[in-house]
């Protein structure tokens, strides 16, 4: 990924705890730190596919997944890719 890149993160609604289908940004605020901590400039796009997650860099998808599959504010375990997991292996994509 290019320094200081410009990421978009494309994300679509879920259903939380029950609650209606809705476009939520909790589970994006841990990624969205490593990326902004890390110098990339990041802007959030809705998108009507339910529970999806893109980030999208130069007109490109470089990483997906269930939304549900990340974790309120943190990497997520159940993804079987973690580009995530830690500073070093920040988005080696």
């Amino acid at each position: 990924m290019p320094k200081n890149a410009e990421v978009i993160l494309r994300y679509g609604p879920y259903s939380a705890v029950g609650l209606s289908v809705e476009h939520r940004t909790f589970r994006l605020e841990g990624l969205q730190a490593v990326l902004t901590k890390d110098g990339h400039t990041v802007f959030l796009e809705k998108i009507e596919d339910w529970n999806v997650i893109e980030l999208m860099v130069n007109e490109e998808i470089v990483f997906h997944c269930n939304i549900k599959d990340l974790e309120f504010g943190k990497p997520s375990n159940k993804v079987s890719y973690q580009p995530f997991a830690s500073r070093k292996k920040t988005l080696n994509f």
